[in-house]
């Protein structure tokens, strides 16, 4: 067994270049477009470290010196790539790639496939988590958030469903946007719950994602966005609030990032929305029916047996009725309908809330539950179903931008801010000028 696998000394340590704002890199490579051959000979050593150890990599194709790396979710069509949907015994090869990558700019290098959990909804995907080692990577878009963490991507693609970007990305210390849920933006992106399904993007910092934001091509599916704001409405939703829902630390991280928009000059209020916030639990119940309906064309399809969490979220599936799922759908209509009008009422730009009502979960305890969608009939159902559902059931994009570390130094503690549809620009703003003002949250020391 000591001669398996690759040499542990190889580039164990990452290229300096990686340590660069991509915007930094940028101007490097422009004045020096030599630069890129060189940085990619220094990739080729620290990516067979980086991916032996963090494990996030499910196929690659060589591309001589790009500027920069994309990774896509194995539930996306690449051509020329499989698609496993992160099954063990299946893959398809499609003849061509998802609407989402059509028009990349060349300097962006489609150069891998990562990790997804099973269908969209198992345990794990197998990944280590680069900056928080204790921290379970988290989400069916593990391999987008840990790509980026570990420098083998410097963007990845993902999606984001009841907050499969948002998590990986906050517990890996990164950068998750879920952008604005449209039904045409997702060819040759595999389906969960067709109407939460939402594409997301993974980078370091929001600075990353809003330099490289003009260079994926996606013009075409963002439709008219807000207008930018040097100042802008912020709200911070109340709900979080509610006793014995969020822990002391999360809400330390959430003042943290209100004296922050302070700072910054945003204007602040307080801001409920009870009827989207009552539908929290509906959204996990839509997705589980979803999955469950297609399930029956899916086994048949991949013809090979489920991982136990795949059919334990399907079971929660088939305890919802048909008229359970017609009134979600109702419910959903309705609240889509009148969501511009909230907005407009509450004179609010953005709705601010943590990422989770606790810290990100800790390997070193025993995994809670046994599926990834939460039963009503579960314990401390209110803190399961989270608040990532908010964004989801509406509709809405959301970003999610790293504050502050755990107490114990161990994770990251993550804010979620929701916009407007066709927000993304101004969350990619806000996100930035955050980020910039609050800096960067330190990796766990035991890192590697």
């Amino acid at each position: 067994m000591a001669t398996c696998g690759a040499d542990p000394a190889r580039g164990r340590q990452p290229p300096q270049y990686l340590a660069l704002s991509l915007r930094e890199r940028h101007a490097r490579l422009e004045a020096n477009p030599a630069l890129a051959a060189e940085w990619a000979n220094q990739y080729e050593q620290w990516s067979v470290h980086a991916d032996n150890h963090y494990r996030c990599l499910v196929s690659s194709r060589a591309v001589a010196a790009p500027w920069y790396r994309l990774g896509v979710k194995d539930t996306v069509d690449v051509a020329g790539l499989p698609t496993r949907l992160g099954l063990r015994s299946y893959r398809h090869y499609p003849s061509r790639s998802a609407e989402a990558l059509t028009w990349l700019d060349p300097r962006v290098a489609l150069t891998c496939k990562v990790t997804t959990t099973e269908l969209n909804i198992a345990f794990g995907g197998g990944c280590r988590n680069p900056r928080f080692p204790t921290i379970d990577p988290s989400g069916s878009s593990t391999g987008s958030a840990v790509s980026v963490a570990a420098g083998l991507c410097d963007i990845s693609l993902g999606t984001d469903v009841l907050g499969s970007v948002r998590w990986p990305a906050s517990h890996n210390g990164m950068v998750g946007l879920r952008m604005t849920q449209k039904a045409q933006s997702l060819a040759g992106v595999f389906p969960l719950s067709p109407r939460m399904d939402a594409l997301g993007w993974v980078t370091r910092t929001a600075d990353d994602l809003d330099f490289l934001f003009p260079l994926l091509g996606i013009e075409g599916l963002l439709g008219e966005q807000q207008p930018l704001k040097q100042q802008y409405q912020v709200g911070f939703l109340s709900h979080v609030q509610e006793p014995g829902l969020t822990s002391a630390q999360m809400l330390a991280m959430l003042d943290k990032t209100r004296h922050a928009m302070t700072e910054l000059g945003m204007r602040q209020s307080e801001v409920q929305m009870p009827e989207l916030w009552a539908c929290r639990g509906d959204a996990w119940q839509l997705c589980a029916r979803d999955a469950w309906l297609a399930s029956a064309a899916w086994q048949q399809a991949f013809d090979c047996e489920l991982h136990w969490s795949t059919q334990s979220a399907l079971a929660v599936g088939a305890g919802v009725s048909d008229s359970e799922y017609q009134r979600i759908h109702q419910r959903m209509d309705q609240i889509r309908g009148g969501i511009d009008a909230w907005f407009d009422a509450a004179q609010v730009d953005f709705v601010v809330f943590p990422m989770d009502p606790n810290r990100p979960f800790d390997l070193r305890h025993p995994q809670p539950g046994d599926s990834t969608i939460p039963s009503p009939a579960d314990a401390d159902y209110a803190q399961k179903i989270s608040f990532t559902p908010l964004a989801s059931f509406s509709g809405l994009p959301a970003i999610t931008v790293p504050i502050s570390q755990s107490t114990d130094g161990k994770a990251a503690l993550a804010v979620q801010i929701m916009g407007r549809r066709d927000s993304e620009r101004q969350l990619l703003d806000i996100a930035k000028r955050l980020q910039a003002l609050v800096g960067l949250v330190p990796a766990d020391t035991q890192a590697q």
